[in-house]
């Protein structure tokens, strides 16, 4: 009989760190402080935390670990490495360039304010999804600035650059907000930016943000206070999405022609074709001024004025309109004698 020995059970191993090799405990887990503090986020407990935003994943180790990436950390670890400006360097770079247009001393301008759109992009981080997104497009403002900026005007290069910075933000967001843009025109954009922030102001004072009142308020007309409530409170519908979970038709199809039918076309033709027969019949009965008169008056796009006909005729202005006048009374009579069968498009 065969006899069964027991192997010893292998001791149970402690479980593995997680971390990346050579990064410590502490190190681990502590926040970066310096993205803390340029972007002035603080969590409950007083201590600095970076904002949570889409991470990524990187290979890292020997062992290949996945570790959580986050590249707003990583951008801001980047851009900590330029050197901030004093006031006298700022004004002796800007002057610089803006003598001789140096690419270098541009660079530096933007380099040492990067911090900065950074901080105004955070004002309207919770617009946006990728706070990144709203970073790219402030830096392109600071690039504008730079290629601006005076400095005989006598103020700071951050205090002229911080306009240009918001208004891409805000170009950013209004034409990133819907898939069809929600404001075109300057004034549609004003009332993009501004009417959340009235309506608040409005029931932070007890008053219910009525569209006459928000209108009032905000110096615009009433009508285009509610079109801008329906544009921001509609959603987007794709037209080629289906109908339904097992209709294979799109919603396009369900949209009704607006075209006119057969029917319609051949009679609008019918009418056009006797209006312009009637008209070069009525022309035959007509000669010299009168003529004249009835081509360049009534069917030209742009007539000219009583007087400059006058002038060539040699009459007088009321004379003229006497003529025009008789012209289009025959003209009417001229037509309801010929028009006795014809129908209306409408039937």
């Amino acid at each position: 009989m065969t006899r069964k020995v027991r192997k010893p059970r292998t001791p149970v191993k402690p479980p593995r760190d997680s971390r990346p090799r050579g990064v410590p405990q502490a190190a681990a887990d502590e926040p970066i402080e310096a993205e803390a503090e340029v972007l002035g986020v603080e969590d409950e407990d007083g201590g600095a935390e970076a904002p949570d935003l889409q991470a990524g994943h990187e290979t890292a180790g020997d062992g290949g670990e996945l570790v959580p990436f986050d590249p707003l950390s990583r951008y801001l670890a980047e851009i900590r490495r330029f050197p901030l400006l004093t006031r006298e360097q700022e004004l002796e770079i800007s002057k610089r360039y803006a003598k001789y247009r140096d690419p270098e001393d541009a660079y530096r301008l933007v380099t040492a304010n990067l911090r900065l759109v950074v901080k105004i992009a955070n004002e309207f981080a919770r617009a946006t999804r990728n706070l990144l997104d709203l970073i790219q497009e402030g830096n392109v403002g600071l690039m504008e600035a730079v290629k601006h900026f005076d400095p005989d005007v006598g103020i700071r290069f951050p205090s002229y650059a911080v306009w240009w910075v918001r208004a891409y933000i805000y170009r950013f967001l209004i034409n990133n907000w819907r898939l069809v843009k929600v404001g075109t025109t300057q004034a549609q954009r004003k009332l993009f930016f501004n009417l959340r922030k009235e309506s608040e102001r409005l029931e932070a004072e007890g008053f219910a943000p009525a569209p006459k009142l928000l209108a009032q308020r905000m110096g615009v007309k009433e009508s285009e206070v509610r079109e801008m409530q329906e544009r921001m409170a509609q959603s987007e519908v794709s037209l080629d999405q289906p109908a339904g979970p097992d209709d294979e038709s799109s919603l396009m199809d369900s949209l009704a022609d607006a075209s006119p039918n057969p029917e319609e076309r051949a009679a609008s033709d019918e009418l056009r074709n006797f209006a312009r027969t009637q008209v070069a019949e009525f022309e035959r009965t007509l000669d010299g001024k009168e003529l004249e008169i009835f081509r360049r008056r009534l069917l030209s796009e742009e007539p000219p004025t009583l007087q400059e006909m006058g002038g060539e005729f040699g009459l007088s202005r009321e004379r003229v309109r006497q003529i025009e006048s008789r012209l289009k009374r025959r003209f009417k009579e001229f037509v309801k004698a010929h028009a006795a069968d014809l129908e209306s498009p409408g039937g």
